[in-house]
């Protein structure tokens, strides 16, 4: 499966090589062009049945993490987040720094603290890795090491936001048999510290339209009222209408649901406007195309492992593919 080796590559924002890499292996048979950018977007091109009319669809290789910023004589290593990771989820997990240095995060042990109402915080979490630490330098990518794994109804691993959302877009390219139009799918990078990849890209794509395939929060937990839920793991791929920092376009929101209705392909809207995704800069930069969003809910998302259901991720791919076939954008 794709998303199998997908989630189980190492890429934090910025050092998305080893993703980059496999997906072209992945789609190099399928494309008419392939190219990388400077910031490492990886854009394949499709022509389709009609010239005229363009379309994007986009989803980001990079996964959360950490980066060193300083290395100790005692074999510790200090450290700051890439992306939006919350400190006190870090706590005895392992990770690897670079390429080959293992680690675990360490934290005081709690009957050595001052207080027990302390909590873990980048200030006092640290890496230990041992001799290994004359082998690091600030600047190294530190990435999670969950190991993808099927546990019944759901997979289990890190980076499904937004590996999932690169999983669909292979699949596109593989199963779609003729696209109604000329189609891009860009593979960007760094949207986890800004939306960076998705900024250059659309900058130099002339496109009339563009979907963005996510990975999103569920909100689901036990303990949480059902007020608060921004989307169900279980309940299908979320359609998003708002979130942060953008009104997605009316016409691409309706034409989704109206594909998915059609289908009946389970879905659910997102009812939280908490969270970006890369909608929110194509649309700010350039012509400023319209976009639609479709997100995997992910439990424990942005942290080192994740939950997603299996029939999520499948009728993500169903509602994409059949919302690309039918041409409903066209019109």
């Amino acid at each position: 499966m794709y998303i199998e080796t997908l989630s189980n590559l190492y890429g934090v924002s910025g050092f998305e090589d080893e993703v980059v890499e496999y997906i072209k292996k992945s789609i190099s048979n399928r494309v008419m062009d392939l190219k990388e950018d400077f910031i490492k977007n990886l854009i394949a091109f499709i022509p389709g049945k009609i010239h005229d009319f363009k379309l994007a669809i986009f989803a980001h290789t990079d996964e959360v993490g950490l980066m060193i910023t300083r290395v100790n004589d005692d074999g510790t290593l200090k450290f700051s987040p890439v992306g939006g990771v919350d400190p006190r989820v870090l706590v005895g997990k392992r990770v690897k720094i670079g390429k080959e240095i293992e680690g675990v995060i360490g934290f005081k042990p709690i009957h050595l603290q001052h207080s027990k109402k302390v909590s873990p915080s980048f200030d006092n979490l640290s890496i230990f890795v041992g001799e290994n630490y004359k082998k690091v330098t600030v600047g190294d990518p530190v990435h999670f090491t969950t190991k993808f794994e099927v546990s019944g109804d759901f997979y289990v691993g890190k980076a499904f936001d937004d590996r999932a959302g690169c999983a669909v877009l292979i699949d596109m390219i593989q199963s779609v048999s003729e696209f109604p139009c000329d189609t891009y799918f860009v593979f960007a990078s760094q949207e986890e510290v800004g939306l960076r990849g998705s900024g250059v890209a659309i900058a130099n794509l002339n496109v009339d339209a563009a979907l963005v395939v996510e990975g999103t929060t569920a909100g689901d937990n036990p303990e949480l009222e059902l007020e608060h839920w921004s989307t169900h793991v279980g309940n299908g791929p979320a359609i998003v209408s708002v979130h942060s920092g953008y009104v997605v376009d009316k016409s691409m929101f309706e034409n989704l649901v109206k594909i998915a209705s059609e289908n009946s392909i389970p879905f659910q809207i997102k009812r939280r406007t908490a969270g970006g995704t890369d909608a929110a800069r194509i649309a700010r930069v350039g012509r400023g195309t319209p976009a639609g969003v479709v997100a995997i809910p992910s439990r424990y998302i942005h942290s080192p492992v994740s939950v997603i259901s299996k029939s999520d991720f499948h009728h993500t791919s169903e509602l994409i593919k059949a919302f690309i076939e039918s041409g409903v954008f066209l019109s």
